[in-house]
């Protein structure tokens, strides 16, 4: 027998304890996912142009909002946002009105 204390994990000390405050109306029904491992991977090619703008906005969100996040993560919450908005307004949608436009 061990007489070695058992220590949480980071998964443990690092936890969400309480959710956000946010009002049912404004809350989407998606989210994007955090930092996890996950299981499913899709390549998608942009533009230099592109991938310089989603870098600026991951660098803004750092320096002027204090989110440490990466590019996947911007990434998964814009297609969250854009998935619920087609859902919500569907022919209305942001999605489909620009779609159209091209």
């Amino acid at each position: 027998m061990t007489r070695r204390p058992t220590l949480p994990g980071a998964s443990e000390l690092f936890r969400r304890t309480a959710s956000p405050a946010v009002p049912e109306d404004v809350a989407p029904t998606r989210r994007g996912t955090g930092r996890e491992k996950h299981p499913t991977k899709i390549t998608v090619y942009v533009s230099d142009e592109e991938l310089l703008a989603l870098e600026h906005a991951r660098l803004d969100l750092r320096a002027g909002h204090g989110l440490a996040v990466d590019r996947g993560r911007v990434v998964r919450e814009a297609v969250a946002i854009v998935l619920d908005d087609l859902e919500a307004l569907g022919e209305d949608s942001l999605l489909v009105r620009r779609l159209r436009e091209r």
